[in-house]
């Protein structure tokens, strides 16, 4: 736990040694403070970032940078935690950019689980899907940050230019164009039943290499993406494989070993229905879609064992105690 212990004082009453309970220290109330808005944080730099692992990193340096702050000069505490998250987030968006030009096959985000993390969602969902997280890759990180804060978390445009050191004016520039991406790659989604629903009949044709089943779900121009990250063994598609009937015939090609022995498990990831795949007790595949009312758009499958262990990690730390209390 974070610790700020004050020395007890004694004192004799009646031959005996009293010992009065600590009063709760300066640091133990800063970390109160932080906690409150700690899911905030970490919602803003995942988003940015698309790495739960990453976001954890940041949240953790906001942190220690707040534990040596002097924090008697801040009037808002959450005003003065979200801009320094915001402004490493950009930061290492900078450098996260130029590892994702060189990684070896498709990039995806890491899922989160946000079964188990509800509050990853605070106040809205928005920019939490695979699909916008991908779209926003292509925003520079201050057009990312002001979208992010914006759309998922309601600030007023004079605070986002604050964060990001820009007039009001160009915070307001800065999302619309940001809008404008976004909503011309983007297409109307369904709801969770429907999406579940696409999903379940995907996954059912998938393992039956049904090809003509398969097709139905797709739109004509899916895309389907495997992460493997350069893995050895994880056997990943190393380009993106696009169109119904190629992507069909890709799927239906790897039905008679891929899905052999598997066990599925239904989880929510990033706010949508995805499946879980493990073999004898290690997962190795997390599968999610994009779904439209016209079908399933894009196929997104997580292979890289890192970003699984990140999905399994966000889980389990979600129902566990606060880890930085310790």
């Amino acid at each position: 736990m974070w610790s700020g212990s004050t020395a007890s004082r004694r004192w004799r009453t009646g031959g005996l040694i009293a010992i009065p309970p600590n009063p709760r220290s300066e640091l133990d109330h800063a970390a109160d403070e932080f906690n409150l808005v700690r899911p905030r944080l970490f919602g803003i730099a995942y988003r940015m970032l698309g790495s739960a692992s990453e976001a954890e990193d940041i949240v953790q340096d906001v942190w220690l940078r707040w534990q040596a702050y002097d924090r008697s000069t801040v009037e808002n505490t959450a005003a003065f935690l979200s801009t320094t998250t915001t402004r490493l987030a950009i930061n290492a968006g900078q450098s996260a950019r130029a590892r994702h030009e060189t990684y070896i096959g498709p990039w995806l985000p890491e899922p989160v689980d946000t079964s188990a993390d509800p509050a990853l969602g605070a106040v809205r969902g928005e920019a939490l899907g695979f699909a916008v997280l991908l779209l926003l890759e292509k925003l520079s990180p201050t057009e990312r940050a002001a979208y992010v804060l914006r759309e998922s978390f309601d600030y007023p445009y004079r605070q986002i230019g604050e964060i990001i050191e820009v007039t009001e004016a160009n915070a307001r520039q800065l999302v619309t164009r940001a809008r404008k991406h976004i909503a011309a790659e983007s297409s109307a989604p369904v709801s969770t039943s429907d999406h579940r629903r696409l999903l379940t009949a995907f996954v059912d044709a998938a393992q039956t290499g049904d090809l003509e089943a398969l097709t139905a779900l797709l739109t004509a121009d899916v895309v389907s993406n495997s992460d493997g990250g350069g893995v050895k063994d994880v056997l990943a598609a190393r380009i993106p494989i696009m169109g119904d009937e190629r992507v069909a015939k890709f799927v239906a090609a790897f039905s008679s070993h891929f899905w052999t022995g598997a066990q599925i498990t239904w989880v929510q990831a990033n706010g949508a229905p995805a499946i879980l795949l493990s073999r004898d007790g290690v997962r190795y595949t997390l599968l999610a879609a994009t779904a439209t009312p016209s079908g399933i758009t894009h196929l997104h499958w997580v292979m890289n064992p890192t970003k699984l262990e990140g999905f399994s990690r966000r889980s389990a730390a979600a129902t566990a105690e606060d880890s930085t209390r310790g």
